[in-house]
Protein backbone atom coordinates (compact mmCIF):
# COMPACT_ATOMS: atom_id res chain seq x y z
CA UNK A 1 0.00 0.00 0.00
CA UNK A 2 1.22 3.44 -0.91
CA UNK A 3 2.14 5.89 1.96
CA UNK A 4 1.09 9.01 1.67
CA UNK A 5 2.13 10.36 4.93
CA UNK A 6 5.93 10.92 3.49
CA UNK A 7 5.30 12.78 0.32
CA UNK A 8 3.04 15.24 2.46
CA UNK A 9 6.28 16.19 4.67
CA UNK A 10 8.35 16.95 1.33
CA UNK A 11 5.21 18.77 -0.21
CA UNK A 12 4.88 21.37 2.65
CA UNK A 13 8.61 21.25 2.69
CA UNK A 14 8.74 22.26 -1.05
CA UNK A 15 6.23 24.81 -0.69
CA UNK A 16 7.01 26.15 1.99
CA UNK A 17 10.46 26.97 0.07
CA UNK A 18 8.51 27.80 -3.50
CA UNK A 19 6.68 30.18 -1.26
CA UNK A 20 9.82 31.72 0.35
CA UNK A 21 11.94 32.03 -2.98
CA UNK A 22 9.13 33.40 -5.28
CA UNK A 23 7.73 35.84 -2.06
CA UNK A 24 10.97 36.76 -0.91
CA UNK A 25 12.26 37.98 -4.06
CA UNK A 26 11.32 40.88 -3.90
CA UNK A 27 11.21 41.65 0.25
CA UNK A 28 14.79 40.52 0.28
CA UNK A 29 16.13 41.18 -2.80
CA UNK A 30 15.48 43.19 -5.98
CA UNK A 31 14.84 41.47 -8.88
CA UNK A 32 17.02 42.40 -11.67
CA UNK A 33 15.25 43.21 -15.10
CA UNK A 34 16.99 40.19 -16.84
CA UNK A 35 15.40 38.06 -14.28
CA UNK A 36 11.90 40.35 -14.61
CA UNK A 37 12.26 39.23 -18.11
CA UNK A 38 12.96 35.96 -18.04
CA UNK A 39 9.87 35.63 -15.44
CA UNK A 40 7.47 37.35 -17.94
CA UNK A 41 8.70 35.14 -20.96
CA UNK A 42 8.86 31.78 -19.00
CA UNK A 43 4.95 32.43 -18.36
CA UNK A 44 4.61 33.16 -21.71
CA UNK A 45 6.08 30.22 -23.24
CA UNK A 46 4.18 27.83 -21.26
CA UNK A 47 0.71 29.61 -21.99
CA UNK A 48 1.63 29.30 -25.41
CA UNK A 49 2.56 25.61 -25.54
CA UNK A 50 0.02 24.62 -23.37
CA UNK A 51 -2.81 26.67 -25.27
CA UNK A 52 -1.99 26.26 -29.00
CA UNK A 53 0.40 23.07 -28.92
CA UNK A 54 -0.45 20.87 -26.63
CA UNK A 55 -4.02 19.41 -26.50
CA UNK A 56 -5.32 19.13 -22.71
CA UNK A 57 -1.68 18.39 -21.84
CA UNK A 58 -1.37 15.95 -24.20
CA UNK A 59 1.88 16.45 -26.22
CA UNK A 60 3.26 14.96 -29.57
CA UNK A 61 7.04 15.22 -31.14
CA UNK A 62 6.99 17.84 -33.78
CA UNK A 63 4.71 20.48 -34.68
CA UNK A 64 4.36 22.64 -38.01
CA UNK A 65 5.18 26.13 -36.85
CA UNK A 66 2.01 27.28 -38.14
CA UNK A 67 0.39 23.98 -35.88
CA UNK A 68 -1.65 23.07 -39.77
CA UNK A 69 0.04 19.04 -39.17
CA UNK A 70 1.74 17.09 -36.12
CA UNK A 71 3.06 14.06 -35.60
CA UNK A 72 4.94 11.35 -33.06
CA UNK A 73 6.99 9.07 -34.24
CA UNK A 74 4.03 9.00 -36.85
CA UNK A 75 1.34 11.47 -38.12
CA UNK A 76 -1.33 12.28 -35.43
CA UNK A 77 -4.35 14.09 -34.66
CA UNK A 78 -4.33 16.97 -33.34
CA UNK A 79 -6.18 15.58 -30.10
CA UNK A 80 -3.33 13.30 -30.03
CA UNK A 81 -0.13 12.90 -27.59
CA UNK A 82 3.16 10.33 -27.72
CA UNK A 83 4.51 8.98 -24.50
CA UNK A 84 7.58 7.94 -26.03
CA UNK A 85 10.15 11.11 -25.00
CA UNK A 86 9.97 13.58 -26.34
CA UNK A 87 6.30 13.54 -25.84
CA UNK A 88 3.77 13.86 -22.87
CA UNK A 89 5.63 12.75 -20.10
CA UNK A 90 8.60 14.90 -21.41
CA UNK A 91 6.93 17.97 -21.57
CA UNK A 92 5.15 17.72 -17.92
CA UNK A 93 9.14 16.75 -16.23
CA UNK A 94 9.96 20.34 -18.18
CA UNK A 95 7.28 22.13 -16.49
CA UNK A 96 7.87 20.45 -13.55
CA UNK A 97 11.48 20.92 -13.37
CA UNK A 98 10.57 24.96 -14.16
CA UNK A 99 8.35 25.26 -11.78
CA UNK A 100 11.33 23.74 -9.11
CA UNK A 101 13.69 26.20 -10.11
CA UNK A 102 11.65 29.04 -10.77
CA UNK A 103 8.50 28.59 -7.93
CA UNK A 104 5.77 29.59 -10.24
CA UNK A 105 3.27 28.12 -10.53
CA UNK A 106 2.01 27.95 -13.70
CA UNK A 107 4.51 25.74 -14.71
CA UNK A 108 3.47 23.48 -12.05
CA UNK A 109 -0.21 23.88 -12.78
CA UNK A 110 1.24 22.86 -16.72
CA UNK A 111 3.02 19.52 -15.47
CA UNK A 112 -0.54 18.45 -13.51
CA UNK A 113 -2.35 19.08 -16.60
CA UNK A 114 -0.11 16.76 -18.86
CA UNK A 115 -0.25 13.79 -15.49
CA UNK A 116 -4.39 14.39 -16.09
CA UNK A 117 -3.88 13.32 -19.72
CA UNK A 118 -2.10 10.77 -18.62
CA UNK A 119 -4.65 9.84 -16.33
CA UNK A 120 -7.17 10.30 -18.70
CA UNK A 121 -5.56 7.64 -21.42
CA UNK A 122 -4.15 5.15 -18.65
CA UNK A 123 -5.16 1.43 -20.03
CA UNK A 124 -6.94 -1.49 -18.45
CA UNK A 125 -4.02 -2.98 -18.15
CA UNK A 126 -2.18 -0.52 -15.87
CA UNK A 127 0.17 1.48 -18.46
CA UNK A 128 0.15 3.61 -21.91
CA UNK A 129 0.18 2.88 -25.46
CA UNK A 130 2.99 4.64 -27.69
CA UNK A 131 0.31 7.16 -29.10
CA UNK A 132 -2.85 8.65 -26.25
CA UNK A 133 -5.74 9.91 -27.94
CA UNK A 134 -8.18 12.53 -25.54
CA UNK A 135 -10.68 13.27 -28.58
CA UNK A 136 -14.48 11.32 -28.07
CA UNK A 137 -13.49 9.15 -31.42
CA UNK A 138 -10.26 8.73 -30.67
CA UNK A 139 -10.79 7.24 -27.70
CA UNK A 140 -12.49 4.21 -28.87
CA UNK A 141 -10.04 2.65 -30.52
CA UNK A 142 -8.68 2.23 -26.86
CA UNK A 143 -9.61 0.33 -23.70
CA UNK A 144 -8.87 2.89 -21.41
CA UNK A 145 -10.36 2.94 -18.21
CA UNK A 146 -11.98 6.16 -17.83
CA UNK A 147 -14.20 6.07 -20.68
CA UNK A 148 -12.20 4.26 -23.57
CA UNK A 149 -13.87 1.46 -25.43
CA UNK A 150 -13.68 -1.88 -23.09
CA UNK A 151 -14.37 -4.07 -25.59
CA UNK A 152 -10.90 -2.64 -27.92
CA UNK A 153 -8.22 -4.55 -27.97
CA UNK A 154 -5.82 -1.93 -27.80
CA UNK A 155 -4.71 -2.38 -23.95
CA UNK A 156 -1.25 -3.18 -24.64
CA UNK A 157 1.24 -1.90 -21.94
CA UNK A 158 3.99 -0.76 -23.78
CA UNK A 159 7.75 -0.98 -21.93
CA UNK A 160 9.86 -0.05 -25.21
CA UNK A 161 11.77 3.11 -25.51
CA UNK A 162 10.33 4.60 -22.42
CA UNK A 163 6.61 4.66 -22.88
CA UNK A 164 4.98 3.53 -19.68
CA UNK A 165 8.09 3.79 -17.66
CA UNK A 166 8.32 7.87 -18.15
CA UNK A 167 4.85 8.49 -17.93
CA UNK A 168 4.59 6.78 -14.35
CA UNK A 169 7.31 8.43 -13.62
CA UNK A 170 5.72 12.19 -14.72
CA UNK A 171 2.40 10.93 -12.43
CA UNK A 172 4.60 10.02 -9.51
CA UNK A 173 6.48 13.56 -9.63
CA UNK A 174 3.59 15.38 -10.09
CA UNK A 175 1.71 12.82 -7.13
CA UNK A 176 4.47 13.87 -5.27
CA UNK A 177 4.55 17.98 -5.95
CA UNK A 178 1.12 17.85 -5.12
CA UNK A 179 1.27 16.37 -1.44
CA UNK A 180 -0.67 13.31 -3.20
CA UNK A 181 -3.79 15.69 -2.95
CA UNK A 182 -5.21 15.16 -6.03
CA UNK A 183 -6.90 11.68 -5.88
CA UNK A 184 -7.42 10.63 -9.19
CA UNK A 185 -4.01 10.90 -10.45
CA UNK A 186 -2.40 9.35 -6.87
CA UNK A 187 -4.63 6.77 -7.52
CA UNK A 188 -3.45 6.43 -11.22
CA UNK A 189 -0.27 5.52 -9.74
CA UNK A 190 -1.40 2.94 -7.37
CA UNK A 191 -3.66 0.69 -9.85
CA UNK A 192 -0.36 1.51 -12.83
CA UNK A 193 2.20 0.15 -9.90
CA UNK A 194 0.17 -2.59 -9.06
CA UNK A 195 -0.38 -3.75 -13.00
CA UNK A 196 3.37 -3.31 -13.56
CA UNK A 197 4.64 -5.75 -10.65
CA UNK A 198 1.71 -8.42 -11.67
CA UNK A 199 3.23 -8.10 -15.16
CA UNK A 200 6.73 -8.88 -13.90
CA UNK A 201 8.29 -12.31 -14.83
CA UNK A 202 8.89 -15.37 -11.78
CA UNK A 203 12.42 -14.72 -12.38
CA UNK A 204 12.59 -10.59 -12.35
CA UNK A 205 12.22 -9.63 -16.30
CA UNK A 206 9.76 -8.02 -18.22
CA UNK A 207 8.28 -8.29 -21.45
CA UNK A 208 8.81 -5.14 -23.90
CA UNK A 209 4.66 -5.01 -23.78
CA UNK A 210 1.61 -6.61 -22.34
CA UNK A 211 -2.45 -6.64 -21.86
CA UNK A 212 -2.37 -9.88 -19.73
CA UNK A 213 -0.36 -11.04 -16.98
CA UNK A 214 1.74 -14.18 -16.57
CA UNK A 215 1.09 -17.67 -15.33
CA UNK A 216 3.90 -18.34 -13.57
CA UNK A 217 4.29 -21.83 -14.85
CA UNK A 218 5.40 -21.08 -18.32
CA UNK A 219 7.74 -18.94 -17.33
CA UNK A 220 10.84 -21.20 -15.30
CA UNK A 221 13.64 -19.94 -13.70
CA UNK A 222 16.70 -20.58 -14.91
CA UNK A 223 19.98 -19.53 -16.31
CA UNK A 224 20.31 -18.53 -19.81
CA UNK A 225 21.93 -20.70 -22.23
CA UNK A 226 23.12 -20.34 -25.53
CA UNK A 227 21.53 -22.44 -28.10
CA UNK A 228 23.98 -25.36 -30.05
CA UNK A 229 22.03 -23.79 -33.00
CA UNK A 230 19.59 -21.05 -34.44
CA UNK A 231 17.80 -19.78 -37.16
CA UNK A 232 19.54 -18.10 -39.65
CA UNK A 233 15.92 -16.65 -41.17
CA UNK A 234 13.41 -14.15 -39.67
CA UNK A 235 10.27 -16.64 -38.88
CA UNK A 236 8.32 -14.05 -37.64
CA UNK A 237 6.97 -15.30 -34.53
CA UNK A 238 5.31 -12.78 -32.09
CA UNK A 239 8.04 -11.15 -29.86
CA UNK A 240 6.55 -8.78 -27.23
CA UNK A 241 6.14 -11.68 -24.59
CA UNK A 242 9.77 -12.05 -24.63
CA UNK A 243 12.11 -11.15 -21.65
CA UNK A 244 13.42 -7.77 -23.79
CA UNK A 245 16.56 -5.90 -22.88
CA UNK A 246 16.09 -4.01 -26.10
CA UNK A 247 16.24 0.01 -25.61
CA UNK A 248 16.88 -0.57 -21.91
CA UNK A 249 13.04 -1.23 -21.39
CA UNK A 250 14.18 -3.53 -17.96
CA UNK A 251 16.87 -0.59 -16.89
CA UNK A 252 13.93 1.87 -17.27
CA UNK A 253 11.99 0.04 -14.96
CA UNK A 254 14.52 -0.50 -12.26
CA UNK A 255 14.94 3.13 -11.99
CA UNK A 256 11.18 3.89 -11.99
CA UNK A 257 10.77 1.64 -9.20
CA UNK A 258 13.72 2.67 -7.31
CA UNK A 259 11.74 5.94 -7.43
CA UNK A 260 8.46 4.85 -6.04
CA UNK A 261 10.29 3.47 -3.36
CA UNK A 262 11.66 6.77 -3.04
CA UNK A 263 8.81 8.88 -2.73
CA UNK A 264 6.13 6.60 -0.91
CA UNK A 265 8.56 4.23 1.04
CA UNK A 266 7.20 1.12 0.03
CA UNK A 267 9.51 -2.02 0.12
CA UNK A 268 7.41 -3.87 -2.76
CA UNK A 269 8.81 -1.28 -5.26
CA UNK A 270 12.37 -1.74 -3.96
CA UNK A 271 11.95 -5.02 -4.15
CA UNK A 272 10.95 -5.29 -8.15
CA UNK A 273 13.91 -3.79 -8.53
CA UNK A 274 16.52 -5.78 -7.35
CA UNK A 275 14.64 -9.08 -8.55
CA UNK A 276 15.17 -7.22 -12.15
CA UNK A 277 18.95 -7.39 -11.24
CA UNK A 278 18.41 -10.73 -10.54
CA UNK A 279 17.35 -11.46 -13.83
CA UNK A 280 20.16 -9.37 -15.47
CA UNK A 281 22.68 -12.12 -13.51
CA UNK A 282 20.39 -14.64 -14.81
CA UNK A 283 20.24 -13.46 -18.40
CA UNK A 284 24.45 -13.44 -18.33
CA UNK A 285 25.23 -16.04 -20.87
CA UNK A 286 27.82 -18.63 -19.94
CA UNK A 287 31.89 -18.47 -20.71
CA UNK A 288 33.22 -17.63 -23.27
CA UNK A 289 30.65 -15.11 -24.61
CA UNK A 290 29.69 -13.90 -20.54
CA UNK A 291 27.53 -10.66 -22.27
CA UNK A 292 24.16 -10.42 -23.18
CA UNK A 293 21.22 -10.71 -25.41
CA UNK A 294 18.86 -8.32 -26.57
CA UNK A 295 15.57 -10.82 -26.05
CA UNK A 296 15.09 -13.92 -24.42
CA UNK A 297 12.37 -16.64 -24.39
CA UNK A 298 10.81 -18.42 -21.81
CA UNK A 299 13.78 -21.33 -22.05
CA UNK A 300 16.34 -17.99 -21.76
CA UNK A 301 17.83 -18.69 -25.09
CA UNK A 302 18.57 -15.44 -27.13
CA UNK A 303 15.87 -14.83 -29.72
CA UNK A 304 14.52 -13.53 -32.99
CA UNK A 305 12.62 -10.05 -32.53
CA UNK A 306 12.34 -7.84 -35.49
CA UNK A 307 13.78 -9.09 -38.76
CA UNK A 308 16.57 -7.43 -37.90
CA UNK A 309 16.90 -8.42 -34.51
CA UNK A 310 18.29 -11.89 -34.65
CA UNK A 311 19.56 -13.86 -32.05
CA UNK A 312 22.71 -12.64 -30.48
CA UNK A 313 25.15 -11.04 -27.72
CA UNK A 314 24.23 -7.24 -28.17
CA UNK A 315 26.72 -4.34 -28.14
CA UNK A 316 24.63 -1.79 -26.94
CA UNK A 317 21.77 -3.33 -24.29
CA UNK A 318 24.47 -5.13 -22.37
CA UNK A 319 25.95 -1.80 -20.93
CA UNK A 320 22.50 -0.44 -20.44
CA UNK A 321 22.71 -3.77 -18.05
CA UNK A 322 26.33 -3.50 -16.59
CA UNK A 323 25.06 0.31 -15.62
CA UNK A 324 22.04 -0.98 -13.96
CA UNK A 325 23.95 -3.42 -12.29
CA UNK A 326 26.47 -0.76 -10.59
CA UNK A 327 22.99 1.13 -9.73
CA UNK A 328 21.85 -1.40 -7.54
CA UNK A 329 25.27 -2.58 -6.17
CA UNK A 330 25.69 1.23 -5.31
CA UNK A 331 22.06 0.63 -3.69
CA UNK A 332 22.41 -1.93 -1.78
CA UNK A 333 26.02 -3.19 -1.03
CA UNK A 334 25.17 -6.49 -2.76
CA UNK A 335 28.06 -7.90 -4.35
CA UNK A 336 25.97 -10.31 -6.33
CA UNK A 337 25.00 -7.41 -8.69
CA UNK A 338 28.87 -6.54 -8.71
CA UNK A 339 30.11 -10.08 -10.17
CA UNK A 340 28.52 -10.34 -13.46
CA UNK A 341 30.60 -6.70 -14.23
CA UNK A 342 34.31 -7.89 -14.77
CA UNK A 343 33.98 -11.07 -16.78
CA UNK A 344 31.50 -8.70 -19.19
CA UNK A 345 34.04 -6.07 -19.03
CA UNK A 346 36.84 -7.66 -19.89
CA UNK A 347 34.51 -9.72 -22.96
CA UNK A 348 33.10 -6.67 -24.57
CA UNK A 349 36.70 -4.74 -24.76
CA UNK A 350 37.84 -7.81 -26.95
CA UNK A 351 34.56 -7.38 -29.07
CA UNK A 352 35.62 -3.81 -30.04
CA UNK A 353 35.42 -3.08 -33.64
CA UNK A 354 38.48 -1.30 -35.36
CA UNK A 355 36.74 2.62 -35.08
CA UNK A 356 36.21 1.94 -31.16
CA UNK A 357 32.75 1.46 -31.65
CA UNK A 358 30.49 -1.94 -30.60
CA UNK A 359 28.22 -3.86 -33.06
CA UNK A 360 24.94 -3.66 -32.18
CA UNK A 361 25.03 -7.66 -32.34
CA UNK A 362 27.83 -10.26 -32.25
CA UNK A 363 27.19 -14.11 -33.49
CA UNK A 364 26.68 -16.64 -30.84
CA UNK A 365 29.01 -19.11 -31.04
CA UNK A 366 31.70 -17.29 -33.26
CA UNK A 367 31.67 -13.52 -31.69
CA UNK A 368 31.59 -12.08 -35.32
CA UNK A 369 29.67 -8.97 -36.15
CA UNK A 370 26.34 -9.19 -37.54
CA UNK A 371 24.90 -6.95 -39.80
CA UNK A 372 21.96 -6.90 -42.50
CA UNK A 373 22.11 -5.44 -45.68
CA UNK A 374 18.94 -3.68 -46.79
CA UNK A 375 17.02 -6.30 -48.76
CA UNK A 376 17.17 -7.98 -44.73
CA UNK A 377 19.73 -10.52 -45.05
CA UNK A 378 22.51 -11.48 -42.63
CA UNK A 379 25.36 -10.91 -43.16
CA UNK A 380 29.27 -10.19 -42.00
CA UNK A 381 29.57 -7.24 -43.74
CA UNK A 382 28.72 -3.62 -43.18
CA UNK A 383 28.54 -2.27 -46.40
CA UNK A 384 24.50 -1.85 -47.37
CA UNK A 385 23.19 -1.70 -43.76
CA UNK A 386 19.62 0.05 -43.40
CA UNK A 387 19.67 3.26 -42.48
CA UNK A 388 17.00 3.28 -40.02
CA UNK A 389 18.43 1.01 -37.16
CA UNK A 390 21.72 1.14 -35.44
CA UNK A 391 23.91 -1.50 -36.56
CA UNK A 392 26.91 0.00 -34.53
CA UNK A 393 27.09 1.37 -31.26
CA UNK A 394 29.02 4.02 -29.55
CA UNK A 395 31.17 2.16 -26.68
CA UNK A 396 31.16 3.43 -23.33
CA UNK A 397 33.15 0.61 -21.52
CA UNK A 398 35.42 3.06 -20.44
CA UNK A 399 32.68 5.07 -18.22
CA UNK A 400 31.41 1.84 -16.95
CA UNK A 401 34.76 0.79 -15.99
CA UNK A 402 35.76 3.88 -14.40
CA UNK A 403 32.39 3.40 -12.27
CA UNK A 404 33.03 -0.12 -11.52
CA UNK A 405 36.27 1.18 -9.93
CA UNK A 406 34.78 3.63 -8.19
CA UNK A 407 32.22 2.19 -6.07
CA UNK A 408 34.62 -0.41 -5.63
CA UNK A 409 36.27 2.29 -3.21
CA UNK A 410 33.53 3.79 -1.81
CA UNK A 411 31.37 3.21 1.28
CA UNK A 412 28.07 1.58 -0.16
CA UNK A 413 25.00 1.38 0.18
CA UNK A 414 24.51 5.08 -0.84
CA UNK A 415 21.11 6.85 0.76
CA UNK A 416 19.32 8.13 -2.65
CA UNK A 417 18.02 11.60 -1.95
CA UNK A 418 15.55 13.45 -4.13
CA UNK A 419 15.80 14.70 -7.60
CA UNK A 420 14.80 17.89 -6.80
CA UNK A 421 16.00 21.49 -8.53
CA UNK A 422 16.68 24.32 -5.90
CA UNK A 423 17.16 27.95 -6.85
CA UNK A 424 20.27 28.30 -8.45
CA UNK A 425 23.28 31.15 -8.17
CA UNK A 426 22.65 33.99 -10.40
CA UNK A 427 25.85 34.06 -12.08
CA UNK A 428 27.27 35.18 -15.64
CA UNK A 429 26.79 31.88 -17.01
CA UNK A 430 22.81 31.77 -15.71
CA UNK A 431 22.18 34.74 -17.47
CA UNK A 432 23.98 34.10 -20.53
CA UNK A 433 22.06 30.48 -21.30
CA UNK A 434 18.66 32.26 -20.65
CA UNK A 435 19.35 35.19 -22.60
CA UNK A 436 20.29 33.15 -25.58
CA UNK A 437 17.20 30.87 -25.84
CA UNK A 438 15.35 33.67 -25.34
CA UNK A 439 16.73 35.65 -28.26
CA UNK A 440 15.70 32.14 -30.29
CA UNK A 441 11.71 32.68 -29.32
CA UNK A 442 9.50 34.27 -31.70
CA UNK A 443 6.52 36.61 -31.30
CA UNK A 444 4.43 33.84 -29.76
CA UNK A 445 7.05 32.68 -27.14
CA UNK A 446 7.77 29.29 -29.89
CA UNK A 447 11.02 28.22 -30.93
CA UNK A 448 10.86 27.56 -34.72
CA UNK A 449 13.68 25.58 -36.42
CA UNK A 450 13.81 23.97 -39.65
CA UNK A 451 13.28 20.05 -39.64
CA UNK A 452 11.10 17.71 -41.70
CA UNK A 453 7.52 16.17 -40.80
CA UNK A 454 6.05 13.07 -42.66
CA UNK A 455 3.60 14.91 -44.70
CA UNK A 456 6.39 17.15 -46.39
CA UNK A 457 8.90 16.02 -48.92
CA UNK A 458 10.80 19.56 -48.20
CA UNK A 459 12.16 20.71 -45.09
CA UNK A 460 9.63 23.24 -42.89
CA UNK A 461 9.95 25.35 -40.07
CA UNK A 462 8.58 23.19 -37.01
CA UNK A 463 7.96 23.15 -33.61
CA UNK A 464 10.30 20.55 -31.58
CA UNK A 465 9.07 19.39 -27.76
CA UNK A 466 12.91 18.06 -27.53
CA UNK A 467 13.84 22.00 -28.03
CA UNK A 468 11.29 23.19 -25.71
CA UNK A 469 12.20 20.06 -22.92
CA UNK A 470 15.76 21.27 -23.29
CA UNK A 471 15.25 24.99 -23.31
CA UNK A 472 12.92 25.81 -20.75
CA UNK A 473 14.89 25.53 -17.81
CA UNK A 474 17.18 27.27 -18.68
CA UNK A 475 14.78 30.22 -18.47
CA UNK A 476 13.17 29.51 -15.13
CA UNK A 477 16.77 28.84 -13.72
CA UNK A 478 17.05 32.81 -14.09
CA UNK A 479 14.05 33.67 -13.48
CA UNK A 480 14.36 31.73 -10.21
CA UNK A 481 18.08 32.52 -9.78
CA UNK A 482 19.15 33.87 -5.67
CA UNK A 483 21.96 36.10 -4.50
CA UNK A 484 25.92 34.65 -5.12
Amino acid sequence: MVRRFRANTVYVFLMVVGIVHVNGASATQAQTSEQQEARETLQKVVQFYRSSVGYQGAYLWTYAADLSAQQGEEVASRTSGWTQPPGTPSVGEAYLEAWRLSGDPVCLEAAIECAQALVKTQLRSGGWYAHIDLSEEGRKKYNYRHGGDSDSRHNYTTFDDNKSQSAMTLLMHVDEATGFRNDEIHEAVVYGLASFLKAQYPNGGWPQQYREFPDPDEFPVMKATIPEAWPRTFPGAKYVSFYTLNDGNMSRLVEMFLEAHRIYGDETYLNAALKTGDFFCLAQLPEPQPGWAQQYDSQMHPVWARKFEPPSITGLESQGVMQTLLLLYEVTGNRKYLDPIEPALKYYQRLELPDGQLARFYELHTDKPLYFDRQYQLTYSDSDTPTHYGFKVSNGLKKIVQRYQQLQQQNVPIVRGARHASPVKRTTKVVRQAQDVIRKLDARGAWVESGRMEHSDQPLDVLQMKTLVRNLPAIAALAGAVEQ
